[in-house]
């Protein structure tokens, strides 16, 4: 006996994967969503694990209730047989097979620990992915160091298993992401003695119709502000760290001021003592099944590889619409929006009728969209850093290979791009498969060549023909009917 077909399938269950769930079930048409999490959330309304206990949401009030009634509201569909929910369910390859698509699932906690229990085809006539983003990173001395973790690691453990990654942290990098990681790790005990951001929000005064857009944003911002202040974290703006030390284990940080130019001011280094270090530049859209299925791609604002998608975010395969980051890194708010659009009109596409009208939504979802365009000009990351990054520094700490080695592959050994300076110097060839290295490995081979960073650059470390790590065994074990 076959598995059942559903109208709308749905990769992910963050904010945009909640909402077209939600979108397209309330529709009328039938939907599965699958996700890899015990919990529905994804990382920004992550849940602890179960004997965990209770986590304390530091999100904002709007944001946890929006969270809460899509997902109360789902449970309700599904009772009623209109929404099958499946958790722990690891999407790894997606196919098109006669007129349906198939998702197949490695079913499982931790597939690649083996306790992968079967391959779970999920066969739909539409085809929603909203798979979200994981941290971008940039290398430095010392980052290999155990107690130096991204930020998004940080707030995942803290959310996940509520756990505090140390006693004294430091967070780094650049973007509003920042603040909510310092906030939390301090109101479970941790004492943040800096936030080190590369950028100064003041920049915002050249983006005054954009901020107006998207005036909730000021009031979330003074949220964080006023927690700062509660809780004694001071904020360094245009400050980034250079490096990190310790014996075993981090104990500290160099973090110095930027210049207007980009470049770190001599003479303005300080330490600070630490053990753990969250730092992260923002975040990487997570693409390895859009671009399994063919879809058409472009470059952000913000040097992102991200899908591209027309006015009811369908992308350039037919029956198959994305949302959330994998379209532009916006934030949850931005990315609810962009999945009830996707979820209407998938659910149109097989003649169903939308239950709310749309052109408030594509309005309220520019408005979003020209905030994001402006955040990521505010928060770029600095190019100078990566030109900084001397050449023994790793940057793929899986292979161990180092700044030099990748400049070497460009200048003398005549590579043009990173596909080429994968197979010479194997960045990206590890346990993470470029997920941690990919993009700072791009820009340097970009930097080396003199030219800017594109989209074939950026598409040599998204392009994965597994989506997720799975055992052997179970690419040889028949899926389940």
């Amino acid at each position: 006996m076959k598995s059942p077909v559903y109208d709308v399938a749905v990769v992910g269950a963050g904010p945009a994967g909640l909402a077209a769930a939600l979108a397209a079930a309330e529709s009328g048409v039938t939907v599965a969503i699958a996700d890899a999490g015990v919990r529905p959330g994804g990382q920004y309304w992550r849940s602890p694990a179960p004997g965990a206990g209770a986590f304390r949401p530091h999100t904002l009030h709007h944001a946890w209730h929006r969270f809460t009634s899509a997902d109360a509201r789902l449970d309700e569909l599904a009772a009623a047989g209109r929404v099958t929910r499946l958790a722990e369910h690891h999407v790894w390859s997606v196919e098109r097979t006669e007129d349906l698509w198939s998702a197949h699932c490695a079913a499982g906690a931790e597939p690649r620990r083996g306790d992968a229990r079967r391959d779970v085809v999920i066969r739909a006539r539409r085809l929603v992915l909203a798979t979200g983003a994981y941290d971008r990173q940039l290398p430095f001395p010392g980052w290999d160091l155990p107690g130096v973790m991204t930020a998004g690691g940080a707030q995942a453990l803290l959310k996940g298993q509520l756990v505090v990654a140390g006693a004294t942290a430091v967070v780094a990098g650049t973007g509003p992401f920042l603040l909510p990681v310092a906030v939390g790790l301090a109101r479970y005990g941790a004492r943040v003695a800096a936030v080190a951001e590369a950028n100064s929000p003041l920049a915002f005064a050249r983006f005054p119709r954009a901020v107006l857009g998207a005036s909730r944003k000021a009031g979330e911002a003074a949220e964080y502000a006023a927690a700062l202040l509660r809780h004694r974290i001071p904020v360094r703006h245009r400050h980034v760290v250079i490096g990190a030390f310790g014996r075993d284990r981090l104990e500290g940080v160099r973090v110095a001021k930027m210049g207007g130019d980009g470049r770190v001011l001599t003479g303005t280094e300080r330490v600070i003592p630490c053990d753990v270090l969250a730092v992260g530049w923002g975040f990487t859209p997570q693409l390895e099944l859009h671009l399994q299925l063919g879809c058409a791609t472009r470059v952000d604002v913000d040097s992102s590889l991200v899908v591209r998608v027309d006015d009811d975010q369908r992308t350039t395969v037919e029956g198959v619409w994305a949302a959330g980051e994998s379209t532009g890194v916006g934030g949850a708010d931005l990315a609810f929006i962009e999945g009830e659009l996707a979820g209407h009109a998938a659910a149109a596409s097989l003649a169903a009728a939308p239950r709310r009208p749309v052109g408030a939504l594509r309005k309220r979802r520019a408005a979003l969209r020209a905030f994001a365009a402006a955040m990521h000009q505010v928060y770029p990351v600095p190019e100078t850093l990566i030109d900084g990054c001397d050449d023994e520094t790793i940057v793929c700490r899986c292979e161990e290979v180092t700044a030099g080695a990748i400049r070497h592959a460009v200048t003398e050994l005549g590579a043009t791009e990173p596909r080429t300076v994968k197979l010479l110097a194997r960045p990206g060839m590890g346990w993470c498969q470029g997920r941690v290295c990919g993009f700072a490995t791009a820009c340097m081979t970009a930097r080396a060549g003199r030219r800017p960073v594109g989209e074939t650059d950026l598409r040599a470390f998204a392009e994965r023909p597994i989506a997720a790590p799975i055992p052997l065994g179970l690419l040889a074990t028949p899926p389940e009917p």
